[in-house]
């Protein structure tokens, strides 16, 4: 069953779920990029890998379900003794990341020729959002790299929590973003605000001068994604997402849900 939603489906923002979502969405921008591309170009997955520490602010949407409770009641321990019966306190139940290391991969497209660079396509994370968290600083590196040099850059943020990573203010006109830099006209880019009632866009991937953008149908792949992954069997649509709507919007989703008996 596809998603109920005509555009982005913010089921999938829930940052438990966001990284199966990330893998699938890259790996099928990816397979849409190489049936495009001329035998002068190609694709490949990549990875940014950073250390999330203890004291890292990211850690709150790596670790989504990580609760802080009160501390339960002690259990009494059964049997008979001589001694005086002890109490056996019920610890409290914590996630733990066993890996520090953090995987967030995109996709590059490059030249076959030299093999250089050509673009570089990010989907955003929760993390990457997260103000002084390890998971922005990573990517705030690779970001500014890219833009320093010799290739087109290509952001796209289907989060609506979080710290964007372009002036605040354009916020207002969207809920997710695309944001293109191309070489030849840095300093200026562009952006693509998108409202959570709309399809997704088909955006430009540039390539080398002389050469023609290629289509890249961001609705197509998500869809693609939603279907290969089978998100209709993880996601309860009876509840409200994770990452709450406005109060406009929740009115339209409950609506959309019952039209499709989701709810």
């Amino acid at each position: 069953m596809p998603s109920p939603f005509p555009g982005m489906d913010p089921f999938l923002e829930d940052p438990g779920l966001w990284p199966d979502v990330h893998n699938t969405l890259i790996a099928v921008i990816r397979e849409f990029l190489v049936r495009q591309l001329s035998a002068k170009y190609y694709a490949r997955i990549e990875e940014r890998v950073y250390i999330s520490e203890d004291d890292d602010p990211g850690r709150t949407v790596i670790l989504p379900d990580v609760r802080v409770g009160e501390r339960p009641e002690p259990v009494r321990q059964g049997g008979t003794s001589s001694a005086a019966t002890l109490e056996i306190a019920k610890p409290l139940v914590i996630a733990t990341l066993l890996d520090d290391e953090i995987h967030e991969p995109f996709v590059e497209v490059i030249d076959r020729t030299d093999r250089q660079v050509v673009a570089v396509i990010e989907v955003v994370s929760p993390s990457n959002k997260v103000v002084g968290s390890r998971g922005r600083e990573s990517y705030g590196k690779k970001r500014a790299d890219v833009l320093r040099s010799p290739c087109h850059w290509l952001e796209i943020d289907f989060l609506r929590s979080g710290t964007p990573w372009f002036p605040r203010q354009m916020t207002t006109q969207g809920d997710y973003f695309v944001y293109l830099s191309r070489i030849e006209d840095r300093p200026n880019s562009y952006l693509w605000p998108i409202r959570l009632p709309e399809s997704l866009p088909v955006v430009a991937v540039p390539l080398k001068d002389g050469d023609a953008d290629v289509p890249l149908d961001l609705q197509t792949a998500l869809a693609t994604a939603y279907e290969r992954a089978g998100y209709d069997r993880v996601v309860d649509y009876r509840k409200p997402p994770v990452i709450p709507l406005s109060e406009q919007y929740d009115a339209w989703a409950d609506q959309l849900s019952k039209s499709k008996n989701l709810r």
